[in-house]
């Protein structure tokens, strides 16, 4: 099981000082490629609310983010982050952990749901019924982040094939899929750009929508999907 890895070449082109101003920092668990000090310090007056899992907080808030800008979830809790937000933690099959210290912290998928849009988060997990379940209490979702990358047939339970990629938006109702967790961080043996040729094949051969976004770019729910196959270029 990877337990660190480098970056692509090339994955470096978009720094945490880039991003815009974040109105709901959500973080699914407390790995390091998913959480990182340098990133999170850096991203501090940027964000105005942090949603996670439940003990992952206690790293937030030590790093200097406020206790009020900080919302922890369990399972399958709602909670009413902004007057326009309502955000559930779903169940995910991973784990967490830093350095040695293993399952000290919960890990989660997050429900985002706003007037007219649901939308999932994913985060990191392997393939499993819940996403069916998580579907019919919360399906149709007009866009599905699942992750896509990272993977190997020594590990399936805490991260999925591309293939079962696209499965689980189909289990989600996913109106549009975009695959997420590939490119950036070389933490298995496979190519930076099997995960998405194999994710992109898949989906055309079963009619599921993908949209495939350059880093930074905007994703407007509705409206524009960006599908070009960049990485080919």
């Amino acid at each position: 099981m990877p337990v660190a890895g480098r970056s692509f070449d090339g994955a470096n082109v978009y720094a945490a000082a880039d991003m815009p101003a974040i109105d709901l920092l959500v973080i699914t668990h407390d790995h390091y490629d998913h959480m990182d000090y340098d990133t999170i310090r850096a991203l501090l007056p940027k964000v105005k609310m942090a949603c996670t899992s439940l003990g992952v907080g206690a790293h937030l808030q030590y790093w200097g983010i406020p206790k009020e800008k900080v919302l922890e979830f369990d399972w399958w809790e709602t909670q009413q982050v902004n007057p326009l937000v309502t955000l559930t933690a779903t169940p995910a099959r991973h784990f967490s952990g830093r350095a040695v210290r293993s399952n000290r912290t919960l890990w989660s998928a997050f429900v985002l749901q706003l007037p007219g849009i649901n939308i999932f988060i994913g985060g990191d997990s392997g393939y499993g019924d819940h996403f069916t379940e998580i579907g019919a209490r919360f399906g149709p979702f007009s866009l599905a982040l699942l992750e896509c990358g990272q993977y190997n047939e020594r590990w399936p339970y805490i991260h999925m094939m591309p293939e079962e990629t696209i499965q689980a938006a189909i289990d989600l109702k996913a109106e549009v899929l975009m695959p997420v967790h590939w490119g950036k961080f070389a933490l298995s043996l496979h190519t930076w750009d099997e995960p998405i040729n194999r994710a992109t094949a898949s989906a055309a051969q079963r009619n599921v929508r993908v949209t495939t976004p350059r880093i930074g770019e905007a994703v407007i729910i509705g409206h524009h999907y960006p599908k070009e196959p960049w990485w080919k270029w």
